[in-house]
C-alpha cells in the first residue's frame, strides 16, 4: 500500500488560509509543491527569430506576448549558441504571466525604473512591452549586479544600471518615472514547484520578514512614480501577506493609487482580493506560480526630470558599453 506523503505543517496552514472551504484546491496546491512536475521553459526573443526556429514551440497562453515562446519540458535553450549570441533570454513562463500587466500600460516610450532588477527578466519584459525612452535598472545586492549587467549586454538592452537602496532612489528620483517595476524579493515559495529546495519558506517568521521588507520597498517605489504613472508589483511566492495584503496596505497608505484591471489576465483574478490583482497557481500546470498587480497614481501633475548628473556619478554600468 502506498502511503501519502504528509503535508508539512506550515504548508498545510498556508493552503488552508488560501482555500479555507476547498479541500480539493488545498490538495492540488500542496501536491504541486511536494511532487513537482516538469515545467515548460520560456524564451523572450530580443532579436528577430531565426529561420528555422531552433526549438519546437508549444501553443501560447492568452496572456503570452508574441515575442515569447513556450518550449516543451526538458528543452535546454540556455545551451544553444543563439543564447550566447543574445537572440533570446530564458525565463520561467510564470515571469511572463506576471509581466503581462506591463502590456496594459498606455504610455508610449516611458521612463522606466526597475527597482529590484537582477537577473534582468522583468527589465527585458519592460523593454519589449514599452520600448522605454529611458530604462533604469537597479539592484541592491552587489553579487547580483554582475549577472544583471551581463544579461542586459548580451541581449543588447540599453539602460543605466544602479546599485542603490530603494530609499536613495526615492530621494533622488522622486516622481521621475512613468513606470516603476517592483519584482520584490520574497520568500520564494515557488522554487518548490520547480523541484528546488527552500527550507523555511512557509514559516510565519520568514513570511513576516519578507512582507515587511516588501512594504518598505513599495513605499519607496511609490514615490518614484510620476502623477498619472504606474507601479507594477510582482512576486514569485504564494503567501497572501506578501501579495494581496501588501497591495491592500499600499492602497491605504498611498490613496492616490488605484489598482488597474488588466483584461488579458481577467480569468486569473485572485479570489483573495476585492481589487484587480492576479494569480498563477502551481497546480495550473502553466508555471511555478506568480502574483501580479498594476497600480496607477491618479493625481495630476508633471512630475520631475531625471537628475542626469547624479546618475552619471552613481551608475554602475551602461549595458550598451558607454
Amino acid at each position: 500500500m502506498v502511503t501519502a506523503t504528509p503535508v508539512p505543517r506550515f504548508l498545510a496552514k498556508l493552503a488552508g488560509q488560501i482555500w479555507p472551504d476547498d479541500p480539493q484546491a488545498q490538495s492540488a496546491f500542496t501536491t504541486a509543491l511536494q511532487t513537482p512536475q516538469r515545467l515548460s521553459p520560456g524564451i523572450l526573443w530580443c532579436r528577430e527569430r531565426p529561420e528555422p526556429l531552433p526549438f519546437p514551440v508549444l501553443a501560447p497562453y492568452p496572456w503570452q506576448p508574441a515575442w515569447v515562446d513556450r518550449l516543451p519540458p526538458d528543452t535546454q535553450p540556455g545551451r544553444h549558441a543563439y543564447h550566447a549570441q543574445g537572440y533570446y533570454y530564458c525565463l520561467d513562463i510564470s515571469s511572463v504571466f506576471a509581466g503581462a500587466v506591463l502590456g496594459a500600460i498606455p504610455i508610449p516610450n516611458p521612463v522606466v525604473i526597475d527597482v529590484c532588477a537582477a537577473p534582468g527578466g522583468k527589465a527585458l519584459l519592460a523593454w519589449r512591452y514599452l520600448q522605454p525612452q529611458v530604462l533604469l535598472v537597479n539592484e541592491t545586492i552587489g553579487k547580483r549586479v554582475g549577472m544583471l549587467v551581463s544579461n542586459l549586454r548580451r541581449c543588447r538592452v540599453p539602460g543605466v544600471v544602479l546599485r542603490q537602496d530603494s530609499q536613495v532612489l526615492a530621494q533622488y528620483l522622486a516622481q521621475s518615472a512613468a513606470v516603476v517595476v517592483v519584482d520584490a524579493p520574497c520568500s520564494g515559495q515557488s522554487l518548490l514547484a520547480k523541484g528546488d529546495k527552500n527550507p523555511g519558506c512557509f514559516h510565519p517568521v520568514t513570511i513576516g520578514k519578507n512582507a515587511n521588507r516588501q512594504r518598505r520597498i513599495l513605499a519607496n517605489a511609490a514615490q518614484l512614480v510620476k502623477p498619472g504613472g504606474y507601479l507594477a508589483y510582482l512576486t514569485c511566492t504564494y503567501s497572501p501577506a506578501e501579495n494581496e495584503e501588501n497591495c491592500r496596505w499600499l492602497l491605504g497608505k498611498f490613496p492616490q493609487f488605484q489598482a488597474v484591471a488588466v483584461s488579458d489576465l481577467a480569468a486569473a483574478q485572485s479570489h483573495l482580493a476585492d481589487f484587480p490583482c492576479y494569480r498563477l497557481w502551481p497546480q495550473s500546470g502553466a508555471g511555478a506560480g506568480a502574483f501580479t498587480c498594476l497600480l496607477r497614481d491618479c493625481t495630476e501633475g508633471t512630475g520631475a526630470e531625471i537628475p542626469w548628473a547624479w546618475l552619471a556619478q552613481t551608475a554602475v554600468a551602461r549595458p550598451d558599453g558607454r
